[in-house]
């Protein structure tokens, strides 16, 4: 069936082709509107497949972490450490990413994190103690880094701005879908003997990986990188096939056109773009050490919105679910495992509501909405374990039923806006040349809090009881919250050239009318 997806959707995107005239030329024939949308949304799917690997790998750590401490004598901090550090090790890919992909393209860069994904996912499969393993998840940790990056920058660049967030979504929808598919793949792989089952978990994930590259072949490369390179008449070809109309494509050829400072009248299918900086050269200096105003908020809002979203504590309820589930009061593991299938359901639906509505309601309501509903369901769940701790030998039905209702909730509200509005937000808000690099920087915080996040969990839990540690997470919702409704100013339909008006105030109350295509866009 997935080859069968896999073939459909190459054939799809093989689908119209126009000719180019010097780069911008109107063809003869123009493609149905829906050939168009049908185009870019193959490009966002086949783009977005390596996040089905890193959330796999993510959800399938939880149940497996079980059976490979029993197997291997785990302690707690080696399980904790095997559990995060993966993110950690992403740093290396994250870091890398934004300067591989300006040098290879975005196509390219996703075939390397699937490649890295491959060769860690047998690694690990065929672990046979615990530094073994470790080299499995650093292999797959780079490709992690790689992939958290340039799914997002690659589907908002092709996207355009009236799907841009509904597209830019689909990373986070395939991660959830990952993370279920790991979770069912603990599910049924836990009926194997126990040096058999966590192998098998970790060792099938490789073969996604096969079908991403073989998906890649059938891919365009970004038209916003083709700019940069001088290379016009195909980024027009590919602008063609993803703009709901070809006056659209000509308009968005000329913007990013004047973001990347090449001039109207060259228009020739291949330039030499003038004063270009190959390769992210003096990104990092007009990133970091001299930005502007406007980017200096850029990169705020970028990180702030990235740190957030992990130390809220998302992934201490992904990673140790089943941990979560037995201090809840659920003893068998069996109940455990299914527990958390139904944690992966119910945070892959959400996922799909809040990626349905990102473009009707915007960014910035379904950020407020998802961390305010954090927040409570963090409160709520804090206080029900820390009920069921300090009752020991007791069965409190309503505590139990209400740790695993939180549970729920939680990854519900954070599904709907914290989960695929951060990857949408922050892979549109940069000007073209330092959008590589600076989305790389807010996926090395996601992945870094990650990491420590999962990496001290348990310590945590220790530290301040399990209550406690979610008590703490709700703190940080909570400033979160305020932090966004301060700071992020709403972005729903405004070009990606336009972005950068938005910011340099530090407010998110910004008021600005920018007219743009004829169209008057009014930022709340």
């Amino acid at each position: 069936n997935k080859f069968h997806l896999l073939l459909s959707l190459s054939l799809l995107l093989t689908m119209g082709s126009s000719s180019v005239e010097k780069g911008i030329a109107v063809a003869d024939s123009e493609p149905p509107r829906g050939n168009r949308s049908r185009y870019a949304f193959a490009c966002a799917i086949l783009a977005s497949m390596t996040s089905i690997i890193l959330g796999y790998d993510i959800g399938v750590m939880s149940g497996a972490a079980i059976f490979i401490k029993d197997d291997l004598k785990l302690s707690d901090v080696q399980l904790e450490i095997l559990m995060g550090i993966l993110n950690i090790y992403s740093l290396v890919g994250s870091g890398a990413a934004g300067r591989t992909s300006d040098w290879l393209g975005r196509r390219y860069t996703i075939v390397l994190a699937g490649a890295f994904f491959f060769c860690g996912a047998l690694l690990m499969g065929f672990a046979t103690n615990y530094p073994f393993i470790m080299v499995g998840r650093f292999i797959a940790g780079i490709g992690v880094g790689y992939a958290m990056m340039i799914a997002p920058v690659y589907t908002a660049e092709v996207a355009p701005a009236s799907s841009r967030g509904f597209l830019s979504s689909f990373p986070e929808i395939f991660i959830n879908i990952g993370i279920l598919l790991g979770y069912v793949s603990n599910y049924f792989f836990s009926k194997l003997p126990v040096h058999l089952g966590w192998r098998f978990m970790l060792g099938i994930g490789a073969v996604p990986s096969v079908l991403l590259a073989i998906g890649v072949l059938a891919m365009p490369e970004s038209p916003r990188w083709l700019v940069l390179q001088g290379r016009l008449g195909d980024a027009f070809k590919v602008l063609d096939k993803t703009s709901n109309t070809k006056e659209e494509a000509i308009s968005r050829l000329e913007d990013i056109k004047r973001a990347a400072g090449i001039p109207e009248d060259m228009t020739d299918d291949v330039i030499v773009v003038p004063n270009k900086k190959s390769a992210g050269k003096g990104v990092w200096k007009d990133l970091i050490v001299r930005p502007t105003p406007s980017v200096r908020h850029i990169l705020i809002a970028c990180l702030g919105i990235h740190f957030a979203q992990q130390a809220s504590g998302i992934d201490a309820v992904v990673l140790y679910s089943p941990t979560i589930f037995l201090k809840a009061g659920l003893k068998s593991k069996n109940d455990q495992l299914l527990a958390t299938v139904a944690v992966g359901v119910v945070k892959t639906l959400f996922i799909v509501v809040g990626t349905c509505v990102v473009d009707r309601f915007g960014r910035r309501a379904l950020l407020l909405t998802s961390m305010g509903g954090m927040f409570l369901s963090l409160t709520a769940l804090g206080t029900s374990l820390t009920v069921i701790e300090r009752n020991p030998g007791q069965t409190l039905k309503w505590a139990i039923g209400l740790s695993v209702t939180t549970v729920m909730t939680f990854v519900a509200t954070f599904s709907i806006g914290a989960g695929p509005v951060t990857w949408v937000y922050c892979s549109e808000i940069f000007p073209v040349r330092l959008r590589a690099q600076g989305a790389s920087l807010g996926v090395m915080l996601n992945r870094l809090m990650s990491g420590i996040i999962g990496m001290t969990f348990l310590s945590l839990s220790k530290g301040l009881t399990i209550g406690g540690a979610f008590l703490l997470f709700a703190g940080v919702a909570a400033a979160a919250w305020v932090f966004f409704f301060t700071f992020l100013p709403e972005t729903r339909g405004m070009p990606l050239e336009e972005m950068e008006s938005l910011f340099g105030s530090y407010t998110a109350n910004k008021k600005k009318n920018v007219v743009s295509k004829g169209k008057e866009v009014v930022d709340e």
